[in-house]
């Protein structure tokens, strides 16, 4: 199998990355990607940008290294209600939106009711094309109504590689991953992957998803990062590509 895109990756704008886009693009190319998504967290991330910068992303030149740019942001859902931290105009002027629980703005200590709503609630908004890290513990899920809800709304679930680093702070994610993908494969979901780089050396890197999709045995044809056609009817900005 080999991985076209990355749809999920930060640059020094996020606050804490720490590599530029001409780095991460540089990076991107070298691993043979077409794509590379570089999705900044949304204003009510410490330390992000604000919104200026996502409504001035126009000016960046979408073609660089020889690779396609996708400039989106990662949004925060704020509450089980699924509110996100940008407008929906800005939204969707966006190459990618990816939709994302992040303790410093969600909080913890929500029930698994509560965080099934918020994802829910965000997969209602067409502008919304991935739901980030979904793997994470710390946000108890009901997967199969993730999953359900996933295809009914078109959008795209992520098997984030560094949620699966050995160092990583998100809890339970590999067999939160596997039961996520078992659900997939029965609904014929098809997820994403995104490196969720936050340095240049890892933009491209999907070692550890790799071995979890193996160890699952899921089928490659519901990998839209493999499969640009596929990733092309859920993210329109990849049509020129």
């Amino acid at each position: 199998m080999k991985f076209l895109v990355d749809t999920h990756s930060h640059t020094i704008a996020s606050g804490h990355a720490y590599s530029t886009i001409t780095e991460m693009a540089e990076a991107a190319a070298a691993k043979g990607l077409k794509a590379l998504a570089l999705t900044e967290h949304a204003p009510e991330m410490p330390g992000t940008c604000g919104l200026f910068y996502f409504q001035n992303l126009d000016v960046v030149p979408r073609m660089q290294k020889g690779i396609r740019l996708l400039m989106g942001a990662e949004v925060n859902i704020m509450d089980p209600d699924g509110t996100i931290d940008l407008p929906e105009n800005t939204c969707r002027d966006l190459d990618i939106v990816v939709a994302s629980v992040h303790p410093p703005c969600y909080g913890l200590g929500h029930t698994e009711k509560e965080n099934t709503r918020a994802y829910v609630e965000a997969m209602k908004k067409p502008y919304i094309h991935i739901i980030g890290h979904p793997d994470d513990g710390r946000f108890p899920l009901d997967y199969e109504v993730l999953v359900r809800t996933a295809k009914e709304t078109g959008t795209l679930l992520e098997l984030n590689n560094s949620s699966l680093r050995p160092q990583s702070s998100r809890k339970g994610t590999r067999e939160n991953m596997i039961t996520m993908l078992d659900l997939c494969r029965q609904y014929e979901v098809p997820v994403t992957t995104g490196s969720d780089a936050h340095v240049n050396v890892d933009a491209g890197n999907f070692t550890y998803i790799k071995e979890v999709i193996d160890y699952c045995g899921f089928p490659e044809e519901l990998i839209a990062t493999a499969n640009l056609e596929l990733l092309k009817s859920f993210i329109p900005s990849l049509k020129n590509i």
